[in-house]
């Protein structure tokens, strides 16, 4: 009797846990669920599971001591125009925020807080955001644009034009970005940088980040090499060996396209969790995002069985595309107004066959993406592929330099922070970076 008469109570117990175990996890997968598969329309949920530190600070962040909103630039990869979609993209951008401004000589990089780039637009993240001699940035939107129109060839089209051309080529890239970039590292970034490539000795993304070139020296790369990781032919015999100015840390390098075409959701995630930098930052409401491509390809025009390089280009353009719907998704209801993508609507091709039909010859890429820019935007709708809006992708970058002018005017009465990058090392492991995931021999709070 006293073994049945037990045996309820302990059930009782077994139940009551499990309900709470069960309503816990129901509500996280409940929040997942809205804000990462169909948006978040209820201003009012929340999930009260664990107190963050900074959370307490939430008080205060009304009038003077609204800590604002951190600003996030991303730049895809290649696509069908080198970059250049999105170069014109940015060209046009520091236009609107100079016209706003009324600041004639501002720069891209004096309105965002990090910049994430991958492949060509790792360069052009390179060439806005590392600080020259004087100070400023080394490259105006404008001439970032002029350096990879002049240079799109050398960069990019390491499989044209036989053996002769791929084993000179990567001396040629090497001398152009040591020209172009000397001595400078990591460490003489103007802002928050990240810039991914894949390692082919670890068979994983590997993140550069100026946070943790500042954390460990291990971490600090030299940006000539940087670049170059970063647009890489994807072989074996294209994988770039490199290394950390002070050779602790080793990699085999090749395209960030691979490790992640549109690096967005990495530069997020890097943000919401870099308290050092980024201390009262705790969600989507908190981010002023674009996320620029670089059009899309006519695959339908490709002999993919006798082009390995065209699969990459096609994983990477697909990957593009779901970053971009998960992470509109997240925004909810805010995704109209904190987080903005620019990609073509169609399919433009940067290059056309001459005469004798063996001959490439560039037509006017510029027109191109003049004309993908005019072209009415698009939003994405996971599992539902995407719609077409009313806006072109100029007006909404219009209205986007709008809010990041905003945003600067407010930090000018905040008594609270919103960004405080590093400029020295810590002797303390890792505690920053959306790369720790990457690294397993390095530790991350």
């Amino acid at each position: 009797m006293a073994a049945v008469a037990s045996f309820p109570q302990i059930n009782d117990i077994d139940s009551m846990s499990f309900n709470n175990v069960d309503k816990l996890t129901y509500e996280i997968f409940s929040i997942l669920e809205n804000n990462f598969l169909f948006g978040c329309d209820d201003s009012n949920q929340k999930l009260h599971v664990v107190a963050q530190p900074s959370l307490a600070a939430n008080a205060f962040k009304s009038g003077k001591h609204n800590s604002g909103k951190v600003r996030i630039l991303s730049i895809d990869g290649g696509g069908s125009t080198d970059g250049i979609l999105a170069a014109k993209s940015l060209t046009y951008l520091e236009d609107f925020l100079r016209r706003k401004s009324g600041k004639p000589d501002a720069r891209i990089a004096d309105y965002f807080d990090v910049v994430a780039g991958s492949g060509a637009g790792g360069i052009l993240a390179a060439l806005l955001f590392t600080k020259g001699k004087d100070g400023y940035p080394l490259f105006t939107a404008d001439g970032a644009l002029n350096f990879l129109i002049k240079n799109r060839r050398e960069i990019f089209r390491s499989s044209d034009g036989g053996i002769f051309r791929r084993v000179f080529r990567p001396a040629k890239v090497e001398k152009l970005f040591r020209k172009t970039f000397g001595e400078c590292t990591l460490k003489d970034t103007l802002k928050s940088v990240l810039i991914p490539c894949y390692d082919l000795s670890t068979r994983a993304p590997f993140l550069f980040s100026r946070a943790d070139a500042h954390e460990m020296d291990g971490y600090d790369f030299k940006i000539r090499d940087i670049c170059i990781a970063t647009s890489a032919e994807p072989t074996v015999s294209g994988a770039v060996q490199m290394s950390s100015v002070d050779k602790r840390t080793k990699i085999a390098a090749v395209d960030g396209g691979i490790a992640m075409n549109n690096p967005t959701a990495a530069a997020i995630t890097h943000v919401l969790n870099n308290k050092q930098e980024f201390p009262f930052c705790n969600s989507v409401e908190d981010l002023l995002v674009v996320s620029l491509g670089n059009g899309e390809s006519d695959f339908s025009a490709v002999n993919l069985t006798s082009s390995p390089a065209s699969f990459t280009r096609i994983a990477g353009e697909g990957a593009s595309d779901v970053v971009d719907q998960a992470v509109s998704m997240a925004f909810g209801p805010h995704r109209t107004t904190n987080y903005i993508r620019i990609q073509g609507n169609g399919i433009v091709g940067g290059l056309e066959k001459g005469k004798r039909g063996q001959k490439m010859k560039r037509i006017n890429i510029l027109e191109k993406a003049d004309e993908m820019l005019t072209q009415k935007n698009i939003e994405a709708v996971l599992f539902k592929g995407k719609k077409m809006i009313e806006n072109t992708n100029l007006e909404k970058l219009e209205v986007f330099a709008g809010e990041v002018i905003k945003e600067e005017e407010r930090r000018k009465s905040s008594i609270l922070p919103t960004v405080l990058l590093k400029q020295t090392a810590f002797p303390s492991p890792r505690t920053s970076s959306a790369s720790a995931t990457t690294l397993s021999t390095i530790s991350s709070c």
